[in-house]
């Protein structure tokens, strides 16, 4: 890892999806599913699943901010997700695939913040955007099995319906951001 390396934390859904997104990109240096947002220490899978525990599906983002900003990440973020809707990515439905973004540090909720009031702005979605912009207080990894779940697991249903959309979608929209094969 770099010495400069930072983290950031999203939920926009599935987090097999946007593991398999952010790992692709140029200055990342690590992608780990995890769980964040509610009030269980230590929670599992199924926890999360039932929707008691209060935490959303993310992935923590290790970063080289000289090579990717996180304004850069961030734009990266909202391109795929839909940050429109409330407890619901496709047809995935509860509160744990909330659009969120937890905040390492001060700065990042201001870029956070005003990276959101700029995609209002310009009416880049058709509704309001609802992702919630809150201090990350602590981040859960989640069990090993989920992490690079799509890359071990590429001809899974779920995989093939919902996460290579995504990975084909930023080799073609975003191919000058993806890392070299």
């Amino acid at each position: 890892m770099s010495s400069t390396a930072e983290t950031a934390v999203f939920g926009g859904g599935c987090f097999w999806c946007l593991e398999a997104v952010f790992e692709r990109i140029q200055g990342v240096e690590r992608v780990i599913p995890g769980y964040s947002g509610g009030t269980q220490s230590a929670p599992t899978y199924e926890q999360v699943c039932s929707g008691a525990t209060g935490h959303a599906e993310v992935i923590e983002v290790t970063f080289d901010p000289a090579i990717r900003s996180y304004q850069e990440l961030l734009e990266l973020f909202f391109a795929f997700h839909d940050p429109t809707t409330v407890a619901r990515q496709g047809p995935d439905i509860g509160t744990q695939y909330r659009s969120v973004i937890f905040s390492a540090t001060p700065q990042q909720l201001e870029i956070a913040s005003a990276v959101i009031a700029t995609l209002s702005a310009e009416g880049v979605f058709d509704e309001p955007i609802v992702t919630v912009v809150a201090a990350l207080d602590t981040f859960w990894p989640a069990e090993e099995y989920h992490r690079q779940y799509f890359q071990r697991n590429p001809e899974r249903a779920y995989c093939a319906a919902m996460v290579a959309p995504k990975v084909a979608k930023l080799r073609q929209r975003f191919a000058a951001v993806v890392k070299p094969s």
